[in-house]
């Protein structure tokens, strides 16, 4: 387990190295959220390769789902990030490491950013990757329907709240206005709660193993992540000042759970 894990590991670090040689040439790392995803199915077919020994059919369950989750998320945030260009969150992030640090943009990408990233995308993967190295029980049971039924929820949750939001950004007449149709009336953040509900699910499958259940940091890190370090809060401050209307649908609209809105 720990060499396979170390071998994943490994992997890691050389994709991270190469992309930030990448943004360092194009002055630019917010193309590190599409690999943010990418980069999970990575760590999962490098373990489906790996663990000879692992229950083929709960191998193929969360290969199966991470890569569903994975690919469709990193090619909407990569395509994003080509239409729109470069994230403000972490031009701001970089700027204030360059000016009041004084570091150069490579050593401020490197620390700030990728260097960051690794160890989280690591831990939150966790389950896809502990989940399928052992080869008892050899078939899943109820938990493992129940993960797998919370992952597809989480998936098309996640995607039909990009889809909704994608058609309203795409409308020249809702610039400035606050999306609070569809999902977004129930939720602020259709697209976290999503990807909460892909990973606990995983984990749910992971957890009929004994080494899947030491995956549990990794949704835990993940919920933690998006409901209170670099998800919600970071995107709703900049969102508060650019449009007016926000703070009234902050008032209205749960943060995280679906749930019917305030009157």
């Amino acid at each position: 387990m720990i060499q396979i894990l170390l071998v994943n590991a490994a992997i890691l670090i050389a994709a991270i190295m190469i992309l930030w040689a990448v943004s360092v040439r194009i002055r630019d790392v917010s193309f590190i959220d599409s690999f943010w995803a990418f980069g999970m199915v990575m760590l999962a077919v490098s373990t489906f390769v790996q663990a000879e020994d692992g229950s083929p059919h709960r191998k193929l369950l969360i290969l199966g789902l991470t890569t569903v989750w994975g690919l469709r998320l990193s090619i909407h945030l990569f395509t994003r990030w080509r239409a729109e260009g470069e994230d403000p969150r972490y031009k701001r992030i970089l700027g204030g490491a360059m000016e009041k640090k004084g570091w150069s943009f490579a050593k401020s990408s490197l620390v700030m950013v990728f260097l960051m990233q690794a160890p989280l995308l690591f831990i939150v993967c966790l389950a896809a990757q502990l989940g399928q190295l052992a080869a008892e029980p050899t078939e899943t049971g109820w938990l493992a329907f129940v993960g797998k039924c919370l992952a597809l929820i989480g998936i098309g949750f996640e995607t039909i709240g990009d889809w909704q939001l994608r058609r309203f950004r795409a409308d020249p007449a809702n610039a400035g206005k606050v999306l609070d149709t569809g999902l977004w009336r129930y939720t602020r953040h259709p697209n976290y709660f999503g990807d909460t509900c892909v990973w606990w699910g995983i984990w749910l499958i992971a957890a009929e193993t004994s080494a899947g259940l030491w995956a549990l940091p990794g949704p835990i890190l993940l919920t933690w992540l998006l409901t209170r370090l670099s998800g919600v809060p970071m995107l709703e401050h900049g969102l508060k000042k650019k449009r007016p209307g926000y703070e009234n649908y902050i008032r209205q609209t749960s943060s995280f759970i679906p749930w019917p809105p305030k009157a």
